[in-house]
């Protein structure tokens, strides 16, 4: 379950991260032509904590505990018939040792079945695995669509030629943190997220 969340998490940040780095890499002309106009000067540029914003906007806090109820389902589910499974092959080994199987055509029949019950489990693992990946990235496309729409809609008064993502020291070793506009960001993410729990 802990991997998941992490692996959601994960998806996440990277969302987060390709979406900052997008809104630097348009600034990024601005900077090539700024030395022919006298220096970097007149740019505008703030950071966000990428890692706080994926702990505490709303969206992405729902979306995490959606996937971890969903992934718990798959784990129950999966243990439940896996342990269907032991009880078969169990009893059929104690048929089969104690002879009470009335020919061996009767033994292999019941051994084919139980066989095929688990490539059925095997299958229906990869193809449940396969459904908690895909809603990981649409997950992750959506959150990055609601962070994006949001910064374009706030740039527009707040004028910044660029937005740095800060996680941990990956990108960011050091800043001002009159620069931080986390807080600002975050507020106005929640405040026009309505949470499904809440309509």
């Amino acid at each position: 379950m802990k991997r998941i969340k992490f692996l959601v998490n994960g998806l996440a940040a990277l969302a987060v991260l390709l979406l900052f780095s997008q809104c630097a890499g348009k600034a990024s002309t601005s900077v090539a032509e700024a030395p022919a106009q006298g220096g970097l000067t007149g740019m505008k540029i703030a950071f966000v904590e990428v890692d706080t914003l994926l702990a505490k906007y709303n969206f992405c806090v729902d979306l995490n505990e959606a996937m971890v109820k969903k992934s718990e389902n798959v784990r129950l589910t999966l243990n439940q018939k896996a342990n269907e499974l032991e009880k078969q092959k169990r009893e059929f080994q104690t048929k089969y040792q104690n002879n009470a199987y009335i020919s061996q055509d009767r033994a292999q029949s019941e051994y084919n079945r139980i066989a095929k019950m688990e490539q059925d489990l095997q299958n229906l693992s990869n193809k449940l695995q396969t459904e908690l990946m895909n809603e990981n990235e649409k997950n992750s496309l959506m959150l990055r669509d609601s962070i994006n729409a949001f910064l374009k809609e706030y740039n527009k008064t707040k004028g910044y030629s660029m937005i740095i993502s800060n996680t941990g020291f990956d990108n960011l070793l050091y800043a001002d943190s009159c620069y931080n506009i986390t807080k600002e960001i975050l507020d106005g993410l929640n405040a026009r997220y309505s949470s499904p729990a809440k309509k």
